[in-house]
């Protein structure tokens, strides 16, 4: 991403070095046109055009262009807010590259004085050099931290690596101990099978006699 907008942001910055115009000097020549103003017109005429776009534009959230500056497009677009339960609407403007970066300056709002409002899109190419110096900037940090990216995502895998071995040998344990179990299961059966069973039967009872002395004596008369 970095490397991108570097290239882009360069080939913007070359452009516009090999468009730009001085005066005698040295001063940048502000060749800054608006639609709805006749070239030629003075700072005021375009000032107040660009007011009255500030104030009454509204383009649904998209960047619609309002002019040109050294053969970039200069936009402008309608950013809705909410500020004390009621909506507010509140019109930027940028500057297009040739590969769509948009630069801004003053954070895309107007100066009131009409110079320093005309400036703004002079003032925003400007800035190409400090746009190029960031994305530098966080191209480095990048790069310093791929190292530790590496690491961290080596170990994540070393990690799933040992998950992976233990689910393994878990699954495996479990299929052990249920062939164990079915083998004593079938030991049991077989013994159960081959069991045989006795049946005792109880000894013949002899003869009750009646007890001595207790004979039934018979009379005779």
């Amino acid at each position: 991403f970095h490397s991108d907008k570097i290239r882009e942001a360069r080939a913007d910055r070359a452009h516009f070095e090999s468009q730009l115009q001085r005066d005698a000097d040295g001063v940048p020549v502000n060749k800054l046109s608006v639609k709805g103003v006749p070239d030629g017109a003075d700072v005021k005429a375009v000032a107040a055009r660009l007011q009255e776009i500030a104030e009454k534009a509204r383009t649904e959230g998209e960047y619609n262009k309002i002019g040109e500056i050294y053969g970039f497009p200069v936009m402008v677009k309608t950013e809705s807010t909410a500020k004390d339960l009621f909506d507010c609407s509140v019109n930027r403007f940028f500057v297009q590259g040739r590969s769509g970066i948009l630069y801004t300056y003053n954070n895309g709002r107007l100066a009131a004085d009409p110079k320093l409002a005309c400036q703004n899109f002079l003032n925003a190419l400007e800035r190409i050099p400090k746009v190029i110096e960031t994305h530098e900037r966080e191209l480095a940090k990048t790069k310093e931290q791929i190292p530790a990216f590496e690491a961290a995502a080596s170990g994540v895998w070393r990690k799933e690596d040992e998950l992976r071995t233990l689910k393994r040998n878990a699954a495996e344990l479990d299929r052990k101990i249920a062939l164990s179990l079915k083998k004593d299961e079938a030991k049991e059966d077989e013994a159960a099978i081959g069991k045989q069973v006795s049946v005792l039967e109880p000894p013949a009872t002899k003869a009750e006699r009646p007890l001595p002395g207790n004979e039934t004596k018979l009379r005779v008369r």
